[in-house]
């Protein structure tokens, strides 16, 4: 008796996997973060991120020329402001030729149909390193949702075609779509960081922006009051619905790679586009293995893309995404 079904019939080839592959990885499924400094002719490679860069707005131009002829289409926007210029209210979020804003002008000016992402939160500007304002010894949730809405109409007045919202805080969603839409700015979407988790993932990017939460006794030395616990799912779950109901037009569930069953259960619930972020910790971790030969670095990395995308995010925002695309082209 032999077995009338074969599965292994379906793997013989490589043109016969390709052919009935069900995940396929393609330039459209990218969000780049770009980080972006003052000056001109920088790029400063981040030590912590191998082969990735802060650059000034005149190499960003040339970078953004560089990601469109690659098919990449979207980016997401970070500023580093330096320290002078960084208070408790984060005051320079809502300059209008502060260095967010003018990178906005910039990827639009130097690729008009390039898709412009914002970061939406004030840890890049704060003088403690967190996403609100320090009260009292306690981030202020309420005062920071009205911040964030002025940030949010000073980045669709530069030109952004979509906030992300990064923070935590609750109602800010609310806050910036009502915001927007007193403001005329009806066509802004906002990508709202719905599951962003306070995970050990993350300390990289903090370095790229240097935005990390300063060691003083009266200031909380993580996030943990206001990103989520990572031993929660079903919570996850309520801030989507959350943020939906309050007018995001895409979710996000932050980090990646831990949470794919977030992922999946969020993807299942919603009718929005998911959004993944495969953060700064996951890049580094392949980075310095794959330096070492502990791992085949492109190998592992697909790897990761693919399951990242058939765990069901619709958007990938990753530091891989030229290396993905150059590979697959």
């Amino acid at each position: 008796m032999h077995p009338l079904r074969r599965s292994r019939r379906l793997r013989t080839s490589e043109a016969i996997r390709s052919l009935v592959r069900e995940t396929i990885i393609t330039p459209d499924d990218f969000l780049v973060p770009l980080f972006v400094v003052g000056g001109k002719g920088i790029k400063q490679e981040i030590a912590s991120m191998p082969n990735y860069y802060r650059v000034s707005l005149d190499i960003l131009a040339e970078e953004v020329k560089v990601l469109w002829s690659l098919g990449l289409k979207s980016v997401l926007l970070f500023a580093k402001i330096p320290d002078a210029l960084k208070d408790n209210e984060g005051k320079e979020a809502l300059n209008p030729d502060g260095l967010m804003q003018l990178a906005v002008k910039t990827v639009k000016n130097a690729v008009p149909e390039m898709l412009v992402m914002t970061d939406v939160a004030l840890d890049p500007y704060s003088v403690y390193g967190h996403d609100g304002v320090v009260e009292n010894g306690k981030i202020a949730n309420d005062i920071t949702t009205e911040i964030l809405a002025e940030m949010s109409v000073s980045h669709a007045k530069a030109g952004a075609d979509f906030v992300a919202p990064s923070d935590m805080m609750d109602g800010r969603i609310l806050s910036i779509r009502e915001a927007l839409e007193d403001e005329g700015y009806v066509d802004t979407g906002i990508l709202s960081y719905s599951a962003k988790y306070a995970s050990a993932f993350y300390g990289p990017f903090r370095d790229a922006l240097d935005s990390a939460p300063v060691d003083q006794e009266d200031i909380p030395k993580d996030k943990r009051t206001y990103q989520m616990d990572p031993a929660n799912r079903d919570e996850a779950l309520k801030e989507v619905e959350m943020d939906i109901d309050e007018g995001a037009d895409i979710v996000m569930v932050k980090p990646g790679l831990c949470y794919l069953d977030i992922v999946r259960e969020i993807r299942n619930a919603v009718e929005v586009p998911v959004a993944v972020y495969q953060v700064s910790g996951e890049y580094a971790m392949l980075k310095a293995a794959s330096e070492r030969g502990w791992l085949d670095h492109d190998a592992v990395m697909m790897e990761q893309i693919i399951a990242i995308k058939r765990a069901g995010a619709q958007i990938i925002a990753s530091y891989f995404a030229k290396d993905v695309v150059k590979l697959i082209s």
